[in-house]
């Protein structure tokens, strides 16, 4: 990203020329997407700053868009408590996916010790479970 950064001022610099020098229209739609840019410059070019940080909120997108499709589909359980069923599992598999474990695997590993995992279910969390088995 350190490669970005004089690329980034002098995109800066050139959208100030504009806007100073009256080259832009300020209220078309490239004016305005200039105002954008440099009123929230500090926040667009967080990348800058922050190592690894992400350039987009592909995660964060795809975890809302899960969310929404679930609440979707809830309206067309039978009942509240099957759609409050659902919901947990979604959000289940999709705490699996994101911990990079086989949910099925996890879901069967839960049933099959359902007594250790009342005793103590920290040991069970999807990012646990394994190195669990594996003391077992």
């Amino acid at each position: 990203t350190y490669d970005s950064e004089p690329i980034m001022a002098t995109l800066k610099s050139s959208m100030e020329t504009q806007r100073d020098q009256r080259e832009v229209e300020p209220s078309s739609s490239l004016g305005k997407a200039f105002r954008y840019w440099l009123g929230h410059w500090q926040t667009l070019t967080q990348f800058l700053r922050v190592p690894g940080a992400p350039l987009d909120n592909n995660t964060a997108e795809r975890a809302l868009k899960l969310i929404i499709r679930q609440r979707k589909n809830s309206l067309f359980y039978a009942t509240a408590h099957s759609a409050y069923v659902a919901s947990l599992l979604t959000s289940l598999i999709a705490t699996c996916t994101q911990a990079g474990v086989n949910a099925m695997a996890y879901l069967v590993a839960l049933q099959e010790h359902r007594s250790a995992v009342f005793a103590n279910p920290a040991d069970w969390l999807p990012w646990t479970f394994q190195a669990t088995l594996a003391s077992r």
